[in-house]
Protein backbone atom coordinates (compact mmCIF):
# COMPACT_ATOMS: atom_id res chain seq x y z
CA UNK A 1 0.00 0.00 0.00
CA UNK A 2 1.33 3.48 -0.55
CA UNK A 3 2.78 5.28 1.98
CA UNK A 4 0.41 8.34 2.74
CA UNK A 5 0.32 11.21 5.18
CA UNK A 6 -2.49 13.25 5.91
CA UNK A 7 -1.18 15.94 8.22
CA UNK A 8 1.46 17.48 4.96
CA UNK A 9 1.43 18.31 2.00
CA UNK A 10 3.23 17.07 -1.20
CA UNK A 11 4.63 18.86 -3.97
CA UNK A 12 4.27 18.04 -7.48
CA UNK A 13 6.70 15.27 -7.83
CA UNK A 14 5.93 13.68 -4.40
CA UNK A 15 2.05 13.45 -5.76
CA UNK A 16 2.72 12.11 -9.28
CA UNK A 17 4.51 9.09 -7.57
CA UNK A 18 1.83 9.32 -4.93
CA UNK A 19 -0.71 9.14 -7.52
CA UNK A 20 0.95 6.36 -10.08
CA UNK A 21 1.58 4.25 -6.72
CA UNK A 22 -2.10 3.70 -5.92
CA UNK A 23 -2.75 3.20 -10.10
CA UNK A 24 -0.17 0.25 -9.63
CA UNK A 25 -1.56 -0.90 -6.17
CA UNK A 26 -5.20 -1.32 -7.12
CA UNK A 27 -4.92 -1.43 -10.86
CA UNK A 28 -8.26 -3.43 -10.34
CA UNK A 29 -9.86 -0.33 -8.79
CA UNK A 30 -7.68 3.24 -10.35
CA UNK A 31 -6.46 4.20 -13.50
CA UNK A 32 -4.45 7.63 -13.94
CA UNK A 33 -4.06 9.42 -16.75
CA UNK A 34 -2.90 13.06 -17.99
CA UNK A 35 -5.55 15.27 -19.25
CA UNK A 36 -3.09 17.72 -20.17
CA UNK A 37 -0.51 20.21 -19.39
CA UNK A 38 -0.39 23.35 -16.97
CA UNK A 39 0.85 26.56 -18.37
CA UNK A 40 4.77 25.19 -17.51
CA UNK A 41 3.93 21.99 -18.51
CA UNK A 42 2.85 20.04 -15.66
CA UNK A 43 0.63 16.89 -16.04
CA UNK A 44 -2.68 17.40 -15.39
CA UNK A 45 -3.50 14.31 -13.53
CA UNK A 46 -6.88 12.72 -13.49
CA UNK A 47 -8.09 9.11 -11.61
CA UNK A 48 -10.74 6.80 -12.80
CA UNK A 49 -11.72 5.12 -9.75
CA UNK A 50 -14.66 2.31 -10.37
CA UNK A 51 -14.48 -1.93 -9.75
CA UNK A 52 -13.19 -2.36 -13.55
CA UNK A 53 -14.45 -5.56 -13.36
CA UNK A 54 -18.03 -4.42 -13.50
CA UNK A 55 -17.75 -2.64 -16.66
CA UNK A 56 -15.59 0.39 -17.83
CA UNK A 57 -15.97 3.66 -16.28
CA UNK A 58 -17.76 5.29 -19.15
CA UNK A 59 -20.90 3.03 -19.02
CA UNK A 60 -21.58 4.33 -15.39
CA UNK A 61 -22.87 7.21 -13.77
CA UNK A 62 -20.00 9.40 -12.50
CA UNK A 63 -18.96 12.10 -10.45
CA UNK A 64 -15.95 14.77 -11.01
CA UNK A 65 -14.09 15.98 -7.65
CA UNK A 66 -11.21 18.22 -8.19
CA UNK A 67 -8.29 20.27 -5.82
CA UNK A 68 -6.21 23.50 -5.90
CA UNK A 69 -8.14 25.44 -8.76
CA UNK A 70 -6.42 27.79 -6.36
CA UNK A 71 -2.61 28.17 -5.22
CA UNK A 72 -2.54 28.52 -1.67
CA UNK A 73 -5.66 26.41 -0.96
CA UNK A 74 -3.27 23.33 -0.64
CA UNK A 75 -5.63 21.54 1.96
CA UNK A 76 -8.18 20.42 -1.53
CA UNK A 77 -5.40 17.94 -2.86
CA UNK A 78 -5.42 16.56 0.61
CA UNK A 79 -9.33 16.06 0.92
CA UNK A 80 -8.87 14.63 -2.39
CA UNK A 81 -6.07 12.20 -1.68
CA UNK A 82 -8.02 11.22 1.50
CA UNK A 83 -11.13 10.47 -0.78
CA UNK A 84 -9.19 8.17 -3.15
CA UNK A 85 -7.46 6.50 0.19
CA UNK A 86 -11.04 5.43 1.54
CA UNK A 87 -12.08 4.20 -1.69
CA UNK A 88 -9.36 1.95 -2.38
CA UNK A 89 -8.60 0.86 0.84
CA UNK A 90 -12.46 0.21 2.02
CA UNK A 91 -13.48 -1.20 -0.92
CA UNK A 92 -14.52 -4.67 -0.26
CA UNK A 93 -15.50 -3.97 3.90
CA UNK A 94 -17.73 -0.69 3.39
CA UNK A 95 -21.39 -1.92 2.07
CA UNK A 96 -21.77 1.78 0.38
CA UNK A 97 -18.40 1.89 -1.05
CA UNK A 98 -18.17 -1.26 -2.57
CA UNK A 99 -21.96 -1.00 -4.01
CA UNK A 100 -20.62 2.47 -5.19
CA UNK A 101 -17.25 1.65 -7.00
CA UNK A 102 -19.56 -1.41 -8.49
CA UNK A 103 -22.12 0.29 -10.42
CA UNK A 104 -20.33 4.18 -10.76
CA UNK A 105 -17.13 5.92 -11.06
CA UNK A 106 -15.62 8.68 -9.87
CA UNK A 107 -13.26 11.19 -12.01
CA UNK A 108 -10.45 12.49 -9.70
CA UNK A 109 -8.41 15.44 -10.13
CA UNK A 110 -6.64 16.30 -6.79
CA UNK A 111 -4.32 19.33 -8.49
CA UNK A 112 -5.68 21.15 -10.93
CA UNK A 113 -2.84 24.06 -10.80
CA UNK A 114 0.13 22.63 -10.19
CA UNK A 115 1.78 25.72 -10.77
CA UNK A 116 0.70 27.81 -8.04
CA UNK A 117 1.00 25.50 -5.66
CA UNK A 118 4.59 24.84 -6.87
CA UNK A 119 4.59 28.80 -5.73
CA UNK A 120 2.95 28.36 -2.40
CA UNK A 121 5.05 25.28 -1.25
CA UNK A 122 8.42 26.78 -2.36
CA UNK A 123 10.96 27.18 0.62
CA UNK A 124 10.82 30.81 -0.11
CA UNK A 125 7.05 31.26 -1.08
CA UNK A 126 5.32 33.55 -2.84
CA UNK A 127 1.10 33.88 -3.11
CA UNK A 128 -0.49 34.02 -5.62
CA UNK A 129 -4.29 33.17 -6.82
CA UNK A 130 -3.65 30.08 -9.12
CA UNK A 131 -1.86 30.23 -12.51
CA UNK A 132 1.37 31.18 -13.28
CA UNK A 133 1.02 33.29 -16.94
CA UNK A 134 1.72 36.63 -16.61
CA UNK A 135 -1.96 38.83 -17.23
CA UNK A 136 -3.00 40.20 -18.10
CA UNK A 137 0.39 42.35 -19.10
CA UNK A 138 3.73 40.41 -19.00
CA UNK A 139 5.93 43.09 -17.28
CA UNK A 140 6.98 43.62 -13.87
CA UNK A 141 5.87 46.53 -11.94
CA UNK A 142 8.16 49.30 -11.77
CA UNK A 143 7.10 50.80 -8.38
CA UNK A 144 4.46 50.06 -5.55
CA UNK A 145 4.93 47.01 -2.52
CA UNK A 146 6.09 43.72 -3.97
CA UNK A 147 4.27 40.85 -1.35
CA UNK A 148 7.21 38.31 -0.42
CA UNK A 149 9.05 37.04 2.54
CA UNK A 150 11.53 39.50 3.35
CA UNK A 151 13.47 38.28 6.07
CA UNK A 152 13.59 34.94 5.19
CA UNK A 153 11.70 32.54 7.63
CA UNK A 154 9.41 31.00 4.92
CA UNK A 155 6.27 33.11 5.61
CA UNK A 156 4.72 35.68 4.38
CA UNK A 157 3.58 37.95 7.72
CA UNK A 158 2.02 42.15 8.00
CA UNK A 159 3.99 44.61 8.27
CA UNK A 160 3.27 47.22 11.20
CA UNK A 161 3.85 50.19 10.00
CA UNK A 162 4.23 53.15 12.65
CA UNK A 163 1.80 56.02 11.38
CA UNK A 164 -0.35 58.63 13.03
CA UNK A 165 -2.44 58.41 9.99
CA UNK A 166 -2.49 54.74 10.61
CA UNK A 167 -5.86 53.15 10.89
CA UNK A 168 -5.18 50.53 14.12
CA UNK A 169 -4.38 50.71 17.28
CA UNK A 170 -3.45 48.15 20.04
CA UNK A 171 -6.04 46.81 21.61
CA UNK A 172 -6.35 47.39 25.41
CA UNK A 173 -6.29 44.13 26.68
CA UNK A 174 -4.49 42.61 24.17
CA UNK A 175 -2.15 44.68 22.83
CA UNK A 176 -0.84 41.89 19.95
CA UNK A 177 -4.34 42.30 18.63
CA UNK A 178 -5.02 45.06 16.66
CA UNK A 179 -7.88 46.86 16.19
CA UNK A 180 -9.66 50.04 14.18
CA UNK A 181 -9.52 53.50 15.29
CA UNK A 182 -12.27 54.88 16.44
CA UNK A 183 -13.48 57.37 13.37
CA UNK A 184 -12.82 60.88 15.40
CA UNK A 185 -9.79 59.56 17.65
CA UNK A 186 -6.35 61.34 17.98
CA UNK A 187 -3.64 61.18 20.03
CA UNK A 188 -2.89 57.59 20.59
CA UNK A 189 -0.34 55.01 19.37
CA UNK A 190 -1.56 53.81 15.54
CA UNK A 191 -0.36 51.90 13.13
CA UNK A 192 -0.13 51.43 8.85
CA UNK A 193 -0.62 47.79 8.28
CA UNK A 194 0.68 46.22 4.64
CA UNK A 195 1.43 42.83 3.49
CA UNK A 196 5.21 41.89 4.34
CA UNK A 197 7.40 42.49 0.79
CA UNK A 198 9.83 45.00 -0.39
CA UNK A 199 9.39 48.75 -2.06
CA UNK A 200 10.57 49.39 -5.63
CA UNK A 201 11.23 52.82 -6.33
CA UNK A 202 9.78 54.41 -3.01
CA UNK A 203 9.26 58.03 -2.88
CA UNK A 204 9.34 57.96 0.38
CA UNK A 205 5.63 58.82 0.97
CA UNK A 206 3.06 57.28 -0.96
CA UNK A 207 2.64 53.17 -0.88
CA UNK A 208 0.46 50.87 -3.43
CA UNK A 209 -0.16 47.47 -2.82
CA UNK A 210 0.94 46.03 -6.63
CA UNK A 211 -1.18 43.54 -7.93
CA UNK A 212 0.95 40.41 -9.27
CA UNK A 213 1.96 39.90 -12.65
CA UNK A 214 0.06 36.92 -12.33
CA UNK A 215 -3.38 37.89 -12.28
CA UNK A 216 -5.27 35.48 -13.44
CA UNK A 217 -7.96 33.69 -11.73
CA UNK A 218 -8.41 30.40 -13.50
CA UNK A 219 -11.92 29.91 -11.11
CA UNK A 220 -13.18 32.94 -13.41
CA UNK A 221 -12.35 31.40 -16.73
CA UNK A 222 -15.28 28.49 -17.32
CA UNK A 223 -17.39 29.11 -20.48
CA UNK A 224 -20.79 29.63 -18.18
CA UNK A 225 -21.34 33.61 -18.24
CA UNK A 226 -17.40 34.59 -18.89
CA UNK A 227 -16.59 38.19 -18.57
CA UNK A 228 -13.63 40.18 -19.60
CA UNK A 229 -11.30 41.85 -17.65
CA UNK A 230 -13.41 45.12 -17.40
CA UNK A 231 -16.27 43.69 -15.55
CA UNK A 232 -13.73 40.66 -13.75
CA UNK A 233 -10.58 40.62 -13.09
CA UNK A 234 -8.36 38.17 -13.83
CA UNK A 235 -10.85 36.00 -15.97
CA UNK A 236 -8.20 35.74 -19.34
CA UNK A 237 -9.01 36.69 -22.70
CA UNK A 238 -11.80 34.41 -23.63
CA UNK A 239 -13.71 31.34 -22.17
CA UNK A 240 -11.34 28.09 -21.49
CA UNK A 241 -8.20 30.07 -22.71
CA UNK A 242 -5.77 28.19 -19.73
CA UNK A 243 -4.76 24.89 -20.51
CA UNK A 244 -5.78 23.78 -17.09
CA UNK A 245 -9.56 24.43 -17.36
CA UNK A 246 -9.50 23.79 -21.06
CA UNK A 247 -8.34 20.31 -20.26
CA UNK A 248 -11.25 20.30 -16.94
CA UNK A 249 -13.89 21.12 -19.93
CA UNK A 250 -12.72 18.68 -22.67
CA UNK A 251 -12.94 16.38 -19.91
CA UNK A 252 -16.15 16.70 -18.64
CA UNK A 253 -17.98 17.50 -22.00
CA UNK A 254 -16.21 13.75 -23.49
CA UNK A 255 -17.74 12.07 -20.32
CA UNK A 256 -21.19 12.05 -20.72
CA UNK A 257 -22.10 10.04 -17.94
CA UNK A 258 -20.96 12.98 -15.43
CA UNK A 259 -24.40 13.53 -12.89
CA UNK A 260 -22.49 15.75 -10.74
CA UNK A 261 -19.02 17.36 -9.45
CA UNK A 262 -17.83 18.90 -6.38
CA UNK A 263 -15.07 21.20 -6.62
CA UNK A 264 -12.79 21.76 -3.40
CA UNK A 265 -11.71 25.30 -1.86
CA UNK A 266 -10.77 26.92 1.15
CA UNK A 267 -11.65 28.38 3.84
CA UNK A 268 -15.19 29.15 5.51
CA UNK A 269 -16.11 25.66 6.48
CA UNK A 270 -19.51 26.09 4.75
CA UNK A 271 -21.12 23.85 1.30
CA UNK A 272 -22.06 25.85 -1.38
CA UNK A 273 -24.24 25.71 -3.98
CA UNK A 274 -25.47 27.51 -7.09
CA UNK A 275 -25.89 30.43 -8.44
CA UNK A 276 -22.80 32.72 -8.18
CA UNK A 277 -24.74 34.89 -10.23
CA UNK A 278 -28.43 34.60 -9.45
CA UNK A 279 -31.19 34.13 -7.39
CA UNK A 280 -32.26 30.86 -6.44
CA UNK A 281 -35.99 31.61 -8.47
CA UNK A 282 -33.91 31.29 -11.34
CA UNK A 283 -33.80 27.42 -11.15
CA UNK A 284 -36.41 25.16 -11.98
CA UNK A 285 -37.88 24.24 -9.24
CA UNK A 286 -37.07 20.59 -9.19
CA UNK A 287 -33.11 21.03 -9.20
CA UNK A 288 -33.79 24.23 -6.57
CA UNK A 289 -35.54 20.88 -4.22
CA UNK A 290 -33.04 18.82 -5.02
CA UNK A 291 -30.09 21.27 -4.22
CA UNK A 292 -31.14 21.72 -1.06
CA UNK A 293 -32.23 18.53 -0.35
CA UNK A 294 -28.34 17.22 -1.20
CA UNK A 295 -27.30 20.02 0.90
CA UNK A 296 -29.02 18.75 3.95
CA UNK A 297 -27.52 15.61 3.39
CA UNK A 298 -24.35 17.59 3.21
CA UNK A 299 -24.62 19.39 6.12
CA UNK A 300 -25.89 16.73 8.68
CA UNK A 301 -22.64 14.36 7.45
CA UNK A 302 -19.86 16.95 7.36
CA UNK A 303 -21.14 19.46 9.86
CA UNK A 304 -20.63 21.98 7.40
CA UNK A 305 -23.68 24.85 7.09
CA UNK A 306 -24.70 24.77 3.05
CA UNK A 307 -25.65 27.90 1.50
CA UNK A 308 -26.30 29.77 -1.91
CA UNK A 309 -23.43 31.08 -3.01
CA UNK A 310 -25.34 34.58 -4.40
CA UNK A 311 -27.47 34.38 -1.20
CA UNK A 312 -24.89 33.84 1.38
CA UNK A 313 -21.29 34.12 0.01
CA UNK A 314 -20.77 37.05 -2.10
CA UNK A 315 -17.72 39.33 -1.58
CA UNK A 316 -20.08 42.12 -2.44
CA UNK A 317 -23.86 42.84 -1.98
CA UNK A 318 -23.45 44.99 -5.89
CA UNK A 319 -21.36 42.36 -7.37
CA UNK A 320 -21.57 38.55 -8.49
CA UNK A 321 -18.84 35.77 -10.09
CA UNK A 322 -19.27 34.74 -13.20
CA UNK A 323 -17.28 32.14 -15.07
CA UNK A 324 -17.09 29.78 -12.32
CA UNK A 325 -17.66 25.71 -12.49
CA UNK A 326 -21.37 27.19 -11.89
CA UNK A 327 -20.76 25.99 -15.72
CA UNK A 328 -21.42 22.23 -14.62
CA UNK A 329 -24.50 22.41 -13.77
CA UNK A 330 -25.91 25.70 -16.20
CA UNK A 331 -24.50 24.41 -19.58
CA UNK A 332 -23.99 20.57 -19.06
CA UNK A 333 -27.40 20.45 -16.48
CA UNK A 334 -24.79 18.04 -13.89
CA UNK A 335 -25.30 18.58 -10.13
CA UNK A 336 -22.28 21.49 -9.01
CA UNK A 337 -21.12 22.33 -5.68
CA UNK A 338 -18.36 24.00 -3.73
CA UNK A 339 -16.78 23.18 -0.39
CA UNK A 340 -14.83 25.29 1.51
CA UNK A 341 -12.56 23.69 3.90
CA UNK A 342 -11.95 24.52 7.12
CA UNK A 343 -13.09 27.60 9.53
CA UNK A 344 -11.14 29.08 11.90
CA UNK A 345 -13.54 31.13 13.24
CA UNK A 346 -15.78 27.90 14.06
CA UNK A 347 -12.68 26.49 15.72
CA UNK A 348 -12.31 29.52 18.34
CA UNK A 349 -15.95 29.33 19.01
CA UNK A 350 -17.26 31.97 16.77
CA UNK A 351 -20.75 31.51 15.04
CA UNK A 352 -20.40 33.11 11.60
CA UNK A 353 -23.96 33.13 9.20
CA UNK A 354 -22.30 34.99 6.39
CA UNK A 355 -18.52 34.62 5.96
CA UNK A 356 -17.91 36.73 4.09
CA UNK A 357 -19.25 39.59 5.71
CA UNK A 358 -17.41 38.50 9.27
CA UNK A 359 -14.56 39.83 7.34
CA UNK A 360 -16.21 43.30 6.50
CA UNK A 361 -17.60 43.53 10.16
CA UNK A 362 -17.44 41.83 13.38
CA UNK A 363 -17.33 42.48 16.94
CA UNK A 364 -13.62 43.37 18.66
CA UNK A 365 -14.45 40.35 20.76
CA UNK A 366 -14.05 37.82 18.23
CA UNK A 367 -10.50 39.05 18.04
CA UNK A 368 -9.71 38.06 21.17
CA UNK A 369 -11.28 35.09 20.94
CA UNK A 370 -9.28 34.13 17.97
CA UNK A 371 -6.11 34.48 19.62
CA UNK A 372 -7.57 32.58 22.98
CA UNK A 373 -7.42 30.01 20.22
CA UNK A 374 -4.62 30.52 19.04
CA UNK A 375 -2.59 30.09 22.19
CA UNK A 376 -4.85 27.40 23.45
CA UNK A 377 -5.07 25.19 20.37
CA UNK A 378 -2.47 26.02 17.77
CA UNK A 379 0.05 26.42 20.93
CA UNK A 380 0.94 29.83 20.02
CA UNK A 381 1.88 29.17 16.13
CA UNK A 382 -0.89 30.51 14.78
CA UNK A 383 -0.32 34.21 15.57
CA UNK A 384 2.99 35.98 15.45
CA UNK A 385 3.53 38.21 17.95
CA UNK A 386 4.98 41.45 16.49
CA UNK A 387 8.75 41.27 16.46
CA UNK A 388 11.48 44.51 15.04
CA UNK A 389 12.88 44.19 11.37
CA UNK A 390 14.56 47.14 9.81
CA UNK A 391 13.12 47.31 6.52
CA UNK A 392 15.47 48.42 3.38
CA UNK A 393 12.94 50.98 2.15
CA UNK A 394 10.74 51.93 5.51
CA UNK A 395 13.23 51.62 8.35
CA UNK A 396 12.66 50.13 11.78
CA UNK A 397 9.05 48.57 11.39
CA UNK A 398 7.57 45.18 12.92
CA UNK A 399 6.68 41.86 11.28
CA UNK A 400 4.04 39.30 12.83
CA UNK A 401 0.26 39.06 13.04
CA UNK A 402 -1.38 35.70 11.41
CA UNK A 403 0.47 33.05 9.42
CA UNK A 404 -2.50 32.60 7.19
CA UNK A 405 -1.32 30.11 5.00
CA UNK A 406 -1.32 27.17 7.36
CA UNK A 407 -3.85 28.26 9.78
CA UNK A 408 -6.24 30.54 8.39
CA UNK A 409 -6.03 29.61 4.70
CA UNK A 410 -5.60 25.83 5.47
CA UNK A 411 -6.12 23.99 8.34
CA UNK A 412 -2.80 23.47 10.54
CA UNK A 413 -1.45 20.14 9.95
CA UNK A 414 -2.66 18.33 13.48
CA UNK A 415 -6.25 19.69 12.30
CA UNK A 416 -5.82 18.39 8.45
CA UNK A 417 -6.95 14.89 8.51
CA UNK A 418 -9.63 15.41 10.93
CA UNK A 419 -10.99 18.08 8.63
CA UNK A 420 -10.79 16.21 5.20
CA UNK A 421 -12.25 13.26 6.63
CA UNK A 422 -15.84 14.72 6.44
CA UNK A 423 -16.18 14.46 3.04
CA UNK A 424 -15.98 10.74 1.49
CA UNK A 425 -19.09 9.94 2.94
CA UNK A 426 -21.34 13.03 1.50
CA UNK A 427 -19.36 12.23 -2.05
CA UNK A 428 -20.03 8.05 -2.16
CA UNK A 429 -23.86 9.54 -1.21
CA UNK A 430 -24.36 11.89 -3.51
CA UNK A 431 -23.07 9.33 -6.31
CA UNK A 432 -25.09 6.54 -5.65
CA UNK A 433 -28.09 9.02 -6.10
CA UNK A 434 -27.07 8.87 -9.71
CA UNK A 435 -29.88 6.91 -12.28
CA UNK A 436 -28.70 3.75 -13.20
CA UNK A 437 -30.63 1.77 -15.80
CA UNK A 438 -30.74 -1.92 -14.88
CA UNK A 439 -32.76 -4.88 -16.49
CA UNK A 440 -36.14 -5.06 -15.50
CA UNK A 441 -37.49 -8.08 -17.64
CA UNK A 442 -36.10 -9.64 -21.32
CA UNK A 443 -38.38 -12.41 -23.07
CA UNK A 444 -39.01 -13.85 -26.68
CA UNK A 445 -42.22 -15.10 -26.68
CA UNK A 446 -43.61 -17.18 -30.08
CA UNK A 447 -46.18 -15.82 -31.54
CA UNK A 448 -46.18 -17.89 -34.96
CA UNK A 449 -44.47 -20.17 -36.86
CA UNK A 450 -40.78 -19.12 -36.79
CA UNK A 451 -42.11 -15.55 -35.40
CA UNK A 452 -41.29 -14.34 -31.87
CA UNK A 453 -41.93 -11.21 -29.67
CA UNK A 454 -38.74 -9.73 -28.20
CA UNK A 455 -39.80 -7.84 -25.03
CA UNK A 456 -37.24 -5.95 -23.47
CA UNK A 457 -37.78 -3.60 -20.36
CA UNK A 458 -35.42 -1.42 -18.37
CA UNK A 459 -35.89 0.25 -15.38
CA UNK A 460 -34.44 2.90 -13.32
CA UNK A 461 -33.19 2.36 -9.87
CA UNK A 462 -31.71 5.66 -8.80
CA UNK A 463 -33.16 8.34 -7.16
CA UNK A 464 -32.67 10.93 -9.40
CA UNK A 465 -33.95 11.05 -13.10
CA UNK A 466 -32.11 9.53 -16.03
CA UNK A 467 -31.57 13.33 -17.43
CA UNK A 468 -30.29 14.37 -13.80
CA UNK A 469 -31.62 17.96 -13.96
CA UNK A 470 -34.49 19.70 -14.90
CA UNK A 471 -31.91 22.31 -16.77
CA UNK A 472 -30.12 19.18 -19.28
CA UNK A 473 -33.50 19.03 -20.83
CA UNK A 474 -34.02 22.49 -20.81
CA UNK A 475 -30.55 22.51 -22.48
CA UNK A 476 -31.23 19.31 -24.54
CA UNK A 477 -27.49 18.21 -23.66
CA UNK A 478 -28.88 14.57 -22.65
CA UNK A 479 -30.10 11.88 -24.48
CA UNK A 480 -33.10 9.62 -24.18
CA UNK A 481 -32.58 5.59 -23.87
CA UNK A 482 -31.35 3.96 -26.38
CA UNK A 483 -32.66 0.80 -27.29
CA UNK A 484 -30.75 -1.75 -30.23
CA UNK A 485 -31.65 -5.62 -31.40
CA UNK A 486 -28.58 -7.75 -33.01
CA UNK A 487 -30.85 -10.28 -34.48
CA UNK A 488 -29.20 -13.98 -35.25
CA UNK A 489 -27.77 -14.94 -38.61
CA UNK A 490 -30.99 -15.61 -40.91
CA UNK A 491 -33.65 -13.24 -38.98
CA UNK A 492 -35.60 -10.96 -39.97
CA UNK A 493 -36.80 -7.63 -38.68
CA UNK A 494 -40.79 -7.74 -39.06
CA UNK A 495 -41.70 -4.54 -36.25
CA UNK A 496 -39.23 -2.16 -34.72
CA UNK A 497 -35.99 -0.43 -35.59
CA UNK A 498 -32.87 -1.84 -35.05
CA UNK A 499 -31.54 0.77 -33.04
CA UNK A 500 -34.23 4.29 -31.32
CA UNK A 501 -34.30 6.67 -29.01
CA UNK A 502 -37.09 7.04 -26.27
CA UNK A 503 -37.58 9.23 -23.61
CA UNK A 504 -35.97 9.15 -20.45
CA UNK A 505 -36.57 7.60 -17.36
CA UNK A 506 -37.61 9.07 -13.89
CA UNK A 507 -36.36 8.54 -10.75
CA UNK A 508 -37.96 8.43 -7.07
CA UNK A 509 -36.59 12.31 -6.49
CA UNK A 510 -40.17 13.76 -7.21
CA UNK A 511 -42.40 11.82 -5.05
CA UNK A 512 -44.54 13.09 -2.42
CA UNK A 513 -43.36 13.92 1.01
CA UNK A 514 -46.10 11.51 2.47
CA UNK A 515 -49.23 9.33 1.10
CA UNK A 516 -52.33 11.24 2.15
CA UNK A 517 -53.58 10.99 -1.51
CA UNK A 518 -52.76 7.60 -2.13
CA UNK A 519 -51.89 6.36 -6.04
CA UNK A 520 -49.88 8.84 -8.77
CA UNK A 521 -46.80 6.26 -8.65
CA UNK A 522 -46.65 5.29 -12.14
CA UNK A 523 -44.20 3.64 -13.53
CA UNK A 524 -42.41 6.29 -15.84
CA UNK A 525 -39.23 4.97 -14.21
CA UNK A 526 -39.70 2.23 -16.95
CA UNK A 527 -39.56 1.28 -20.69
CA UNK A 528 -41.14 -1.21 -22.27
CA UNK A 529 -39.39 -1.74 -25.89
CA UNK A 530 -40.99 -4.50 -28.11
CA UNK A 531 -39.81 -5.81 -31.60
CA UNK A 532 -41.64 -8.88 -33.84
CA UNK A 533 -38.90 -10.94 -35.66
CA UNK A 534 -38.56 -13.94 -38.00
CA UNK A 535 -36.58 -16.37 -37.04
CA UNK A 536 -36.03 -19.90 -36.61
CA UNK A 537 -35.86 -21.75 -33.63
CA UNK A 538 -32.89 -22.09 -31.30
CA UNK A 539 -30.99 -18.72 -31.96
CA UNK A 540 -29.84 -16.22 -29.91
CA UNK A 541 -31.28 -12.27 -29.51
CA UNK A 542 -28.47 -9.96 -28.47
CA UNK A 543 -30.38 -6.40 -26.89
CA UNK A 544 -28.69 -3.02 -25.44
CA UNK A 545 -30.43 -0.31 -23.94
CA UNK A 546 -27.78 2.72 -22.89
CA UNK A 547 -28.20 6.38 -21.72
CA UNK A 548 -25.20 8.56 -21.25
CA UNK A 549 -25.72 9.17 -17.83
CA UNK A 550 -27.94 5.70 -16.56
CA UNK A 551 -25.27 2.97 -18.12
CA UNK A 552 -26.22 0.11 -20.08
CA UNK A 553 -27.90 -2.93 -19.93
CA UNK A 554 -27.28 -6.06 -22.34
CA UNK A 555 -28.93 -9.09 -22.41
CA UNK A 556 -29.90 -11.80 -24.86
CA UNK A 557 -32.95 -14.08 -25.23
CA UNK A 558 -33.04 -17.18 -26.79
CA UNK A 559 -35.55 -18.27 -29.32
CA UNK A 560 -37.24 -21.86 -27.89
Amino acid sequence: MPTIHFNRYYRYPELTTLLHAYAEEYPHLVKIESIGKSYEGRDIWVLTITHFATGPDTEKPAFWVDGNIHATEVSTSTACLYHLHTLVTQYGTDPDITRCLDTRAFYLCPRINSDGVELALADSPKFIRSSVRPYPYDEDPLEGLIEEDIDGDGRILTMRVPDPNGAWKPHADDPRALVRRDPTEVGGTYYRLLPEGHLKNYDGVTITVQRPKEGLDINRNFPYDWRQENEQRGAGPYPASEPEIRAMVDFIIRHKNITGGLAFHTFSGVILRPYSNKADDAFPAEDLWTFQKIGEKGTELTQYPNISIFHDFRYHPKQVITGTLDWLYESQGAFMWAVEIWSPTRQAGIEVKKPIDWFREHPVEDDLKMLKWNDEKLDGTGYVNWYPFNHPQLGPIELGGWDTFPNISNPPAKFLEAEVARFPKWLVWQLLLSPKMELFQATATQIGTDTYRVRLVVQNTGWLPSYVTKKALEKQVIRGVICEIELPEGATLQTGKPRNVYGQLEGRAYKGASDFFGGGDDTTDRLKVEWVIHAPRGGTVNLLARHERAGVVRTTVELK
